[in-house]
Order: C-alpha cells, then structure tokens, then sequence
C-alpha cells in the first residue's frame, strides 16, 4: 500500500530567503546574507545583508502575512548602506520587493505598521555634519505596498 501524507505541507515566509531589487540589481539572500562581485570580474564585493528590526503584517491586503526589515549593503568603501524592504507572503512563495535606500551608516531605531503604512525610525545627521558624527537627528519615514511594490509616501497619505 503507498503512504499517504498525513499534514499538508504548508509555506512559511522567510524573509532572509527571498530576492529583492536593490539599486536596480536582483540580491537573493540565502539564510540573510549575499555575495557578489561588484563588477564582472571585479575582486570587490557587494555584501548584503538581513538586518532585522522586523514587523510583520499584511501590508497588500490579500489574506498572507508579509515582513518589512532593514537590510544593509557594504561595497568594499567605508559605508554601511541601510535600506528598507518587504517580503510579501503568498500562498506557495516569498515575493521580495524593491528595497528603499535610507541612508549611510543610520542608527536604525524602530520599524512599525500603522493604518496602513509601515514607519521606519532611525537617527541620522544634519546635511553638514561629517560622516565620523554619531547620527543624532531623529528621522520617521513612512511607506506603503501599490501594486507589490515599496513606496516612500508622505506620513498623512
């Protein structure tokens, strides 16, 4: 007699294990982390990573739990490169959206998910301060999913 399964298998969101459109580049990250190089044949890499401060929601209104995060992207300079991104569920996939830029070397503070628009909290500088300044000036920048995408909106949209 053949088996017969005895729990359907059910799809989890991973959002460390999904791909995602950075600066115009498909980054697929394997257990949150990706190597490329950064040009052809280039000895230089572009790191990229999960970073976390994670929310969770449904932010496409269509019945599957999807995760907003931070991901950073080191590109051999001296910067740390924050950006925001989504992994949208569905029934059988992670569906990773385009990543939004933030900022370099950000102190990441909070991500939420209020009426509708996902808040990202952080710390930068002022436009005149050195890079070598701890990032001070609070900063709330507010997003939404149009049509699977990511959107920077303003916060009364």
């Amino acid at each position: 007699p053949t088996q017969q399964p005895t729990e359907t298998q059910i799809f989890t969101l991973d959002p460390k294990n999904c791909t995602y459109n950075i600066e115009n580049q498909e980054v697929t990250l394997e257990n949150g982390y990706s190597e490329q190089e950064t040009a052809p044949g280039s000895a230089s890499k572009t790191i990229t990573k999960y970073f976390g401060n994670e929310v969770w929601g449904d932010f496409n209104s269509d019945g599957f739990s999807d995760s907003a995060f931070l991901l950073t992207q080191e590109t051999g300079g001296s910067g740390t490169f924050y950006y925001v991104a989504v992994a949208l569920g569905s029934e059988n996939k992670c569906l990773g959206t385009n990543a939004i830029f933030l900022g370099d070397r950000i102190a990441p503070q909070t991500i939420n998910f209020q009426d509708g628009k996902i808040i990202v909290n952080y710390a930068d500088r002022n436009p005149d301060e050195p890079m070598t300044e701890i990032p001070s000036v609070g900063v709330s920048k507010y997003f939404k999913i149009v049509n699977n995408q990511l959107i920077n909106i303003q916060e009364n949209q």
